[in-house]
């Protein structure tokens, strides 16, 4: 598995943030952590994106399966709550 960590100004965020971005080419999932705590992952709309959460509920971070298929379609979007 392969680490990143990127340091990043994003829109959405009130300051820049580490965020950490795993790729497993093996098992073909992307994964981004906005927070390196204890959380778990839960469903969203897409089949394709997983969302964790931290034990209170917030979001910190997302992976996204079969990473590979992407290429071949429409941009993906979803929301994270």
């Amino acid at each position: 598995m392969n680490r990143v960590s990127l340091l990043t100004n994003l829109k959405y965020l009130s300051m820049a943030q580490d965020i950490t971005v795993w790729f497993d080419p093996e098992g073909d999932f992307l994964e981004v952590l906005f927070e390196k705590k204890e959380g778990y992952f839960r469903e969203t709309a897409s089949d394709a994106v997983m969302e964790k959460v931290d034990l209170q509920g917030n979001v910190i971070g997302f992976s996204i399966l079969k990473v590979s298929a992407l290429h071949s379609q429409q941009p993906l979007s979803v929301s994270l709550t």
